[in-house]
């Protein structure tokens, strides 16, 4: 039985709404009453009796909020909020104020920090300031994940397909997403192993929560853990802001690592640690922090291989395949090829409402001869190019790429039947032959006709006129 480790721990109104808190204020009996109640609100906290143990507090890790008495011997808390601000801005600072200095208070908020509290600082208050705080951090967790959702979402955000390959897909999907399991997607480039991640997520409790996906192959080697733990400003060269990492922008939610085979073996270790523990710990910082994350992978390499030639760790592998999806290739569910090849289109025609007919016949035949070796990236990437030559009408197979042609059958290509004549007919001659039978198949009705044959209807007066001013003169 697979063991369920911390990064993928139940989803709970706790986890998510833990706060990372430094506290700073010169009175004992009152930081002795915060070590006490901020942890039994869920939070943790660090405690500092002045401003420069808060500035080195500052150097090693983080935090989510800064409650700070404005008034304290030495650096007073308008020097630490000022040193907030400048070397880690995500921080929201809650002034704590005596009455006297409402003044400067209501100043410090028009300077930029969050919210303020009157002294003596009432718990239920302190609960609700730091409720806010992370409702903020959630809001702005939910936008960073939609931003990265909208760059690289591509293809139907919907699971096309009723053959049976793809029945047993969705099934197993409807299964496993209640859960908080770890899932490993497989599958060809291009099958829509994102596409899947995203139906798990959707049909899971963590819906309302981030969904946030990154491609492991395409980021420099370098910076994989900074894109996925965050870093401080200043923990390398280059670092000149604070960075929000990746598995914390989806706390709550679910985090889908593409191409995970592409890790090197030091990421593994981390990716491992974090699975088994559930911490996070940005570069450059020495505390971490625990957050609710589900992971679903996917690769289109033989990871079991890769465990066996060294490449891969073994532990890892087993730890991320609690279950296992397999996707097939298009060329093995070429049922579903007129079904997705509409929504595709749909989709370039920015429309839901696209006519029965927007393919002919001898066009879908020539899809479903097709290999796709590229699935269903590479029929999106064919059927918008079809588009974009049928000019919205009807798509027949020469408005399709040159590639997909040249490995079809040359029979498929026959708009209508037209009988080679016992002399030669100029091409002319024989594009009017169609014309007029179609034409004729549908009555007379220019508009029906110019659908069919993949022309503009003014394109088809211009054509009739012309053959008549012909057989005129």
């Amino acid at each position: 039985m697979s063991r369920q480790g911390q990064g993928d721990r139940p989803l709970t109104a706790a986890a998510i709404n833990k706060l990372r808190i430094l506290f700073v204020d010169d009175e004992q009996d009152i930081r002795n009453v915060m070590k006490l109640e901020l942890p039994r609100m869920g939070h943790d906290v660090v405690l500092c009796e002045d401003g420069q143990a808060a500035l080195a507090a500052l150097e090693q890790q983080t935090f989510d909020a800064a409650i700070v008495d404005l008034r304290m011997p030495g650096l007073s808390g308008w020097d630490v909020i000022e040193h907030i601000k400048k070397v880690s801005p995500e921080t929201e600072v809650i002034i704590s104020t005596g009455h006297g200095d409402m003044e400067s208070a209501i100043q410090a908020v028009r300077a930029g920090a969050y919210d303020f509290l009157r002294k003596p600082c009432k718990l239920f208050e302190i609960s609700a300031a730091l409720k806010r705080v992370a409702e903020k951090r959630t809001l702005t967790n939910k936008t960073i994940a939609l931003e990265s959702r909208l760059k690289a979402v591509e293809g139907s955000p919907d699971l096309i397909g009723r053959t049976p390959e793809m029945l047993r897909v969705k099934k197993l999907c409807e299964k496993i997403a209640p859960t908080d399991s770890s899932v490993l997607i497989l599958g060809e480039t291009g099958t829509g192993k994102e596409l899947v991640a995203r139906r798990i997520h959707d049909l899971s409790k963590r819906s309302t929560m981030p969904f946030v996906a990154v491609n492991c192959g395409a980021l420099p080697e370098n910076l994989v853990e900074s894109e996925l733990f965050g870093h401080r400003k200043g923990a390398f060269t280059g670092a000149d802001t604070f960075r929000k990492g990746l598995l914390e922008v989806a706390n709550g939610g679910t985090l889908f690592l593409d191409e995970l085979g592409e890790l090197d073996k030091q990421m593994q270790v981390k990716m491992l640690r974090f699975l088994e523990s559930g911490e996070v710990r940005r570069v450059g910082e020495n505390e971490a922090f625990h957050v609710s994350v589900r992971i679903v992978c996917a690769t289109n390499r033989d990871l079991q291989q890769m465990v066996g030639e060294g490449s891969f760790r073994e532990d890892l592998f087993f730890r991320i395949n609690t279950f296992e999806i397999n996707l097939p290739p298009l060329r093995e569910r070429k049922d579903d090829i007129p079904e997705l090849a509409r929504t595709l289109i749909a989709r370039t025609l920015k429309r839901r409402d696209i006519p029965e007919n927007i393919m002919a016949p001898e066009t879908v035949q020539v899809l479903k001869q097709h290999d796709w070796s590229g699935n269903v990236r590479e029929l999106a990437n064919a059927l918008e190019h079809a588009v974009i030559m049928s000019d919205g009408g009807t798509i027949h197979p020469e408005d399709l790429p040159a590639g997909i042609l040249k490995h079809s059958t040359g029979a498929v290509f026959a708009r209508a039947t037209v009988e080679m004549p016992q002399h030669p007919k100029t091409l002319r001659e024989i594009e009017m032959d169609v014309i007029y039978q179609v034409l004729d198949k549908h009555q007379g009705d220019k508009p029906k006709a110019a659908l069919e044959l993949g022309i503009a209807l003014k394109t088809l007066y211009n054509k009739l006129n012309g053959d008549h001013t012909k057989a005129a003169g």
